[in-house]
């Protein structure tokens, strides 16, 4: 059986695409509620928090802070 990277089919699913289409990815992923694109929207916040400023990070764990409650 073949191993499958799944960061890089969900980066090589997407590298072609424009903002406005990974927008609209991730905004039907969210409306969808699909729990088999959690593993692509986790990579796309993988890519963010890698690439991302402290500040930026900061941010972000205050967002996901505020809304596990």
């Amino acid at each position: 059986m073949e191993n499958i990277s799944i960061r890089k089919y969900i980066i090589d699913s997407f590298k072609d695409d424009n903002e406005s289409e990974i927008k609209e990815s991730i905004e039907s992923t969210i409306k969808e509620g699909l729990e088999e694109a959690l593993p692509g929207l986790g990579v796309f916040m993988e890519i963010i928090w890698n690439n991302a400023s402290d500040e930026l990070k900061k941010e972000l764990l205050e967002i996901i802070k505020a809304h596990l409650n």
